[in-house]
């Protein structure tokens, strides 16, 4: 038969694992500047930062995944608050024949590693709209945030946090 695939022979393109994105979208976008115009104007040291981001999944259909990044800035000067921030920023992705065992890493590391160019540019806008130079974020490690993650779920189960590949 001519549908059949002899061995040693590469499966046909349609087995092999993939993932693409489908589309981003803002679910969340909260901008703060309790201080304002006050906060503008006044000069003085630089503002303490302290920002925050988490990763949520959440499967959408057989193939489909949504990965949404959660990320919170907010900018204090002395006792002062200047802005605070929150965004949740997601990608809808098509994930084909990914062996089970590798989709944790594919949707907690590769593929928040995609959308987050893009959560980091309104960010900085948003925090430009409102009077501020903009925050620039440096880039996020996922495979250590992922790590932490695992090592911290291990730690609240009693276990040993398992090695990722």
């Amino acid at each position: 038969m001519a549908d059949e695939t002899p061995a040693g022979v590469a499966p046909t393109a349609a087995a092999q694992p993939s993932y693409s994105l489908v589309g981003q979208y803002t679910r969340d976008l909260s901008f703060e500047n309790p201080g304002a115009p006050a906060s503008v104007l006044l000069g003085g040291p630089n503002p303490n930062f302290n920002v925050g981001i988490n990763v949520g999944v959440k499967k959408q259909a057989d193939d489909l995944y949504a990965v949404e990044l959660s990320l919170n800035a907010k900018a204090q000067r002395e006792t002062n608050v200047l802005f605070n921030v929150e965004l949740v920023y997601g990608g809808v992705f098509r994930v084909k024949n990914v062996p089970e065992a590798q989709l944790p890493l594919l949707l907690m590391v590769e593929c928040p590693r995609m959308i987050f160019p893009f959560a980091r540019h309104v960010l900085a806008t948003v925090v430009q709209l409102g009077g501020f130079p903009p925050l620039m974020m440096e880039p996020v490690d996922f495979m250590a945030l992922y790590v932490q993650n695992m090592k911290s779920m291990q730690a609240q189960q009693g276990g040993t946090a398992p090695q990722p590949n």
